[in-house]
């Protein structure tokens, strides 16, 4: 609570705070929002399909429920992570895209840019797939179809293209107030509206388990949560400290130089960015699946019905490999962009450092290299296993339908909430460190600071 004190005493970080859990609740708000020109009635219905799981119990936990509802924030914010990882991509390949990685902060605008152009362009595409598909009645998807006309029977080209530009719109607009959280609140914008879709599912999910099988189960869920939680933190916090001397050099009468640092590798580099870029992936042929023209068992039904049995029950084999093998690939796709081995041996020759025992340059950037992919692979492993193996007991424990398939990304909640959880507290603490104020990772620095001149003044 005195940390929490310090942070409201601030008016800049105050403000900051607030204006977060401002853009929060505009996007709940948003969420909760009906498109125009729709059959209300339709929802009752889309929200009976979510509770049986399957693809929409897919959507429904990135859109935080707004798929279900048929909100102006339908679409989430993953047609931007998706865009994201379409750029990065193509900067390895495209040398125009690599230039404008190379000139900082010029061209990291120009980068985002094209992210944000990159981003409405899917965003439009899917959401012409999703009024589509719920104008068609689904017929083949969410197994067995809607039954329900989006439209309730006044179909006309200009409901059509209402509903398809206000879902364009509302990501839009949400992509905006995610950069706008990043720029003038506390912690990423994007990542935040990510962590508010998941955390806001959480106790309608507890709620139908405890409906469901009663409360053993959801106290079981309970405490499996908790373990998790803190199987987490430990593993977010490893950092593996490489040590750093600086030689020291004369200029004039003055020595310059001659401390000694570290640079932190962290266990689990990527975050929780591998798991969202995993997720928008297995999202791509979700959706896809959902276009296709599905009539009288046609080879259309067969595709829906296979990725619905296969890339969205967590118990299914396919799942659990497809799953695991591309989060523990975008684990180190993502931290061999975040750090890269070769410009930070370069870094440390040019100012006079080398790793004590390392010759520096090219063996400087072999040790770094061979350091970083030794702890990524067990970093990437415990996320991969956070991921799929709660989801595969919960799936034998609980079933495939109702709560069980609810909580299919039950781990997957918890890696996200907790790792953006301790990103902005992290950044909370930095804040109140610049100005002199113990954080909240810091309280047990305090209390034994406060011990030992207690023990002196005695």
């Amino acid at each position: 609570m005195s940390t929490l004190r310090n942070v409201l005493k601030i008016p800049e970080l105050r403000n900051k705070l607030l204006f977060t859990l401002f853009a929060i609740a505009v996007y709940r708000f948003g969420s909760q929002i009906p498109v125009p020109g729709i059959n209300l009635s339709i929802i009752k219905d889309l929200e009976l399909r979510a509770e049986q799981g399957g693809v929409l119990g897919l959507l429904s936990t990135f859109s935080g429920g707004a798929i279900t509802q048929f909100a102006v924030f339908a679409l989430g914010i993953m047609p931007y992570i998706t865009a994201s990882i379409i750029m990065q991509i193509l900067g390895v390949v495209i040398p125009k895209l690599e230039q404008w990685q190379e000139q900082g902060a010029v061209g990291q605008r120009k980068i985002t840019q094209w992210t944000r152009y990159v981003g409405v362009a899917i965003a439009l595409l899917q959401a012409t797939g999703i009024t589509y598909l719920f104008h068609t009645g689904g017929q083949g998807a969410f197994g067995g179809g809607l039954g329900v006309d989006l439209f309730a029977g006044n179909y006309s080209s200009g409901r059509f293209a209402l509903v398809v530009m206000t879902l364009t719109a509302g990501f839009a607009l949400l992509m905006w107030l995610g950069e706008t959280v990043t720029q003038r609140g506390v912690g990423n914008g994007m990542s935040i509206l990510i962590f508010a879709s998941v955390v806001s599912r959480l106790p309608a999910n507890f709620a139908t388990v405890r409906a469901e099988k009663g409360w053993g189960a959801m106290i079981g869920v309970a405490l499996m949560f908790t373990l998790l939680l803190v199987a987490i933190v430990f593993i977010e916090q490893g950092v593996r400290r490489i040590p750093v001397q600086f030689a020291k050099r004369q200029v004039g009468r003055k020595m310059f130089g001659g401390q000694s640092t570290y640079i932190p590798l962290k266990v689990n580099g990527a975050g929780v960015i591998s798991i969202i870029f995993a997720s928008s992936v297995l999202y791509l042929p979700v959706m896809i699946s959902q276009i296709l023209p599905a009539k009288d068992d046609n080879w259309a039904v067969g595709v829906q019905r296979w990725i619905n049995d296969h890339l969205v029950r967590s118990t299914s084999p396919v799942y659990l490999t497809f799953y695991g093998i591309l989060i523990v690939a975008f684990a180190y796709f993502y931290t061999a962009i975040q750090f890269d081995p070769h410009k930070q041996a370069d870094q440390i020759r040019k100012q006079g450092g080398f790793i004590p025992g390392i010759r520096p340059g090219y063996q400087t950037e072999r040790y770094l290299a061979r350091i970083l992919n030794r702890i990524t692979l067990p970093g990437a492993l415990f996320v991969a296993g956070i991921a799929l193996v709660p989801a595969f007991i919960i799936g034998k424990t609980l079933g495939d339908s109702g709560g069980g398939q609810q909580l299919s990304f039950f781990g997957i909640s918890i890696l996200i909430a907790v790792g953006v959880s301790l990103e902005t507290v992290m950044q909370i603490d930095g804040q109140l460190m610049m100005r002199n104020y113990d954080g909240f990772l810091d309280t047990s620095k305090a209390r034994a600071r406060a011990k030992t001149k207690a023990k002196s003044s005695r």
